[in-house]
């Protein structure tokens, strides 16, 4: 089944994107909720329009992505964790705390948009903020013992 987005949806895709998706998600999640529509031709035909009157705004939402994306280029963050002996981390490091850390920092990122995989255990890893959906930065974060 085609949709248009309405929203922004993790895994998915962006707002205004036509995307495939199963009937069911679609039907009883998707739609009901209202983070999308379905992909009629009347529906794409508006959307074209749409995306045609609002072309310049877009160009300002890429261009502002791109200067945060700048901006956190230059940023590496340290992350103090609760750590057993053997070096695992209890719990695991998610995107809120990278989302805090940056909010330290003075960027304020919404958490939704930070991607964090697997992080168990002491290291150096890379978080991905997905800013726009052609733009998106890698912030490196060091997962350290919390001093006790």
């Amino acid at each position: 089944m085609e949709i248009i987005l309405k929203e922004d949806v993790v895994n998915l895709g962006y707002k205004n994107d036509i995307v495939t998706v199963k009937s069911g998600y679609g039907r009883n999640y998707l739609i009901p909720t209202g983070k999308a529509v379905i992909a009629s031709p009347a529906a794409k035909k508006m959307l074209a329009e749409e995306l045609k009157q609002r072309a310049h705004k877009l160009e300002k939402i890429k261009k502002d992505a791109e200067a945060i994306a700048e901006q956190l280029k230059e940023v590496s963050l340290t992350i103090a964790t609760k750590v057993s002996a053997t070096g695992t981390i209890f719990g695991s490091v998610s995107n809120i705390q990278i989302a805090e850390e940056l909010a330290k920092l003075g960027h304020n990122i919404d958490r939704k948009i930070i991607v964090v995989k697997g992080v168990k255990e002491v290291g150096n890893y890379t978080a991905t903020v997905k800013l726009h959906k052609e733009v998106s930065v890698e912030i490196p974060f060091e997962v350290v013992a919390e001093a006790e």
